[in-house]
C-alpha cells in the first residue's frame, strides 16, 4: 500500500512541473529532440544604459481549465481537462503525438474500470480516507498545501478521490489474480525479461489513423522499404571484392543497411526519434515499449529487420542494431518477484483491454 501513496503523491507532486514552468521548459520524451529555451532580450532602453539589460519575463496567461468531453467510452466521458493535465507537460511540437498516447490512455483506464465495476471489485472508504491523509501529511511535510496541489493540477476534491479509487480497485485485483503461482509462471516463461537483456533498436513509424486504405497504404511502403533496404545491402556485399571473406561481407551488409534505414527513418518516420535516424537507445524486454513492439524487437538478432508490426501507435519497421546479453536471475533473488508483479500487472492490463476494447463504444471529439 505504500507504493500506492507514493503513486498518487506522484501524480499530485507532479504539479511542481507547472510551479517551475518559468524557470525551464518542461522535458520531451524519450527520442524527442531537447528544447532550447528561448533567449531573455533586455528591452529598448538596455543599449542607451551601459548596463547589463535586465531582464523581465513575459507574464504568461493564467490557465483555463478546459470544457467538455475528450471521449466517451460506452457512456462515461472522458473529459478534455484530464487530457490537458499531462499534455501540457510536453514542449508544444511534440502534442500532437503525446495527445493519442494520453487519450489511448485514458480510454483504456476508463475500460478497466468498467471492467472491475461488472466484476463487483470495491475497495473500502475507509482505505481511501486512509491514503489521502497519509498524503496530506507527507505534503505538509514537503511544506506544500493539499488544496493548492490539486488546483495546480486542475483536479477537484472529486476528481482525486475518484483516481484514488480506481488505482486502489486495479491494485486490489492485481493482488488476487498474481498469485505466487502465477508469478513463477510467468516468471519462467520469460526469462529474458528479468535478467536485464536489453536491445537497441532504430524504427520508422507511420501513422494511417483508422482509415483502412492509408493503413494498407503505410503497410506497403513500409514493406517497400524493407525490400528497397535489403537490395541496397546486397548491392553493397556484391561491390565488394571477390577475395573478400565472410566478415567483410557481413560488415558491407550492416553499414549499408544502418545507413539506408537510417535515411528512411528521417525521410519517412512520424516519430520524434527520425532525427536520430529512428533510433531508439537500449530498452528492455518490459516497461518501455508497447509488448508488440518489444516482442517483435528481442525476436531479432542485430541487423535484423521485422515485419510491419501493428501497436496501437501505428505501423512499425525494427531494426534492432545491438543486443545486450543480461544475467539469469532466479525467482528467490532480491527484488525479482517486485519486478515479476510489475510484469504481471502489465500483462494482466493488457489482457483485460483486449477482451474489452473490441466490444467498445468509443467516440472521441475531434480537436
Amino acid at each position: 500500500m505504500r507504493k500506492s501513496i507514493r503513486g498518487v503523491a506522484a501524480l499530485v507532486l507532479g504539479s511542481a512541473l507547472t510551479a517551475t514552468a518559468a524557470a525551464q521548459p518542461p522535458q520531451p520524451p524519450a527520442g524527442a529532440p531537447p528544447v532550447t529555451p528561448t533567449a531573455p532580450v533586455g528591452g529598448p532602453g538596455a543599449a542607451m544604459s551601459g548596463l547589463a539589460p535586465s531582464v523581465t519575463p513575459t507574464p504568461k496567461p493564467p490557465e483555463v481549465r478546459p470544457t467538455g468531453n475528450a471521449a466517451v467510452v460506452n457512456g462515461k466521458p472522458i473529459p478534455e481537462v484530464a487530457v490537458y493535465r499531462a499534455l501540457r507537460q510536453f514542449p508544444e511540437q511534440h502534442r500532437d503525438m503525446a495527445r493519442k498516447e494520453i487519450m489511448a490512455h485514458l480510454i483504456e483506464n476508463a475500460l478497466i474500470d468498467e471492467y472491475l465495476t461488472a466484476l463487483k471489485t470495491t475497495v473500502d472508504e475507509k482505505d481511501v480516507e486512509k491514503l489521502i491523509a497519509d498524503l496530506k501529511k507527507e505534503l505538509t511535510e514537503a511544506k506544500k498545501d493539499y488544496a493548492k496541489e490539486l488546483e495546480a493540477m486542475m483536479l477537484t476534491e472529486a476528481e482525486f478521490r475518484s483516481e484514488v479509487t480506481a488505482q486502489m480497485k486495479w491494485e486490489k485485483f492485481v493482488q488476487q489474480q498474481g498469485t505466487d503461482a502465477a508469478l513463477k509462471q510467468l516468471f519462467e516463461s520469460s526469462p529474458d525479461v528479468f535478467d536485464g537483456t536489453m536491445v537497441r533498436a532504430r524504427h520508422i513509424l507511420m501513422t494511417p489513423g483508422t482509415d483502412e486504405a492509408k493503413r494498407k497504404d503505410a503497410d506497403q511502403k513500409l514493406r517497400g522499404i524493407k525490400q528497397a533496404v535489403e537490395q541496397e545491402a546486397a548491392k553493397a556485399v556484391a561491390a565488394l571484392p571477390a577475395t573478400a571473406d565472410a566478415v567483410a561481407k557481413e560488415q558491407a551488409r550492416v553499414s549499408k543497411t544502418d545507413e539506408m534505414f537510417a535515411a528512411y527513418a528521417k525521410g519517412y518516420s512520424t516519430c520524434p526519434s527520425k532525427k536520430d535516424g529512428g533510433d531508439l537507445n537500449f530498452f528492455p524486454r518490459a516497461g518501455a515499449m508497447v509488448e508488440p513492439f518489444a516482442k517483435a524487437a528481442f525476436a531479432l538478432k542485430p541487423y535484423q529487420m521485422s515485419d510491419v508490426v501493428a501497436t496501437e501507435f501505428g505501423y512499425h519497421l525494427i531494426l534492432v542494431t545491438q543486443r545486450r546479453q543480461g544475467t539469469p536471475k532466479k525467482f528467490e533473488d532480491k527484488g525479482v518477484k517486485e519486478d515479476v508483479q510489475m510484469l504481471y500487472a502489465m500483462r494482466l492490463r493488457e489482457s483485460v483491454i483486449a477482451m474489452m476494447k473490441p466490444k467498445a463504444q468509443i467516440t472521441i471529439t475531434p480537436k
